[in-house]
């Protein structure tokens, strides 16, 4: 019973760990895509 609750455990860690590291992991590439083509198309500052 005492590996059934780690388990559990470990599985809710696994998932609340690997949704905002998902997120970031796909949200930083295309921010910085946006940011590019705006400096080339607009020419405003990558700050923006």
């Amino acid at each position: 019973m005492d590996q059934l609750g780690s388990a559990v455990l470990v599985g809710c860690m696994v998932v609340l760990g690997g949704i905002p590291s998902l997120y970031i992991l796909i949200s930083l590439p295309v921010i910085i895509v946006q940011k590019v083509c705006r400096k080339i198309k607009y020419g405003k500052s990558l700050s923006d």
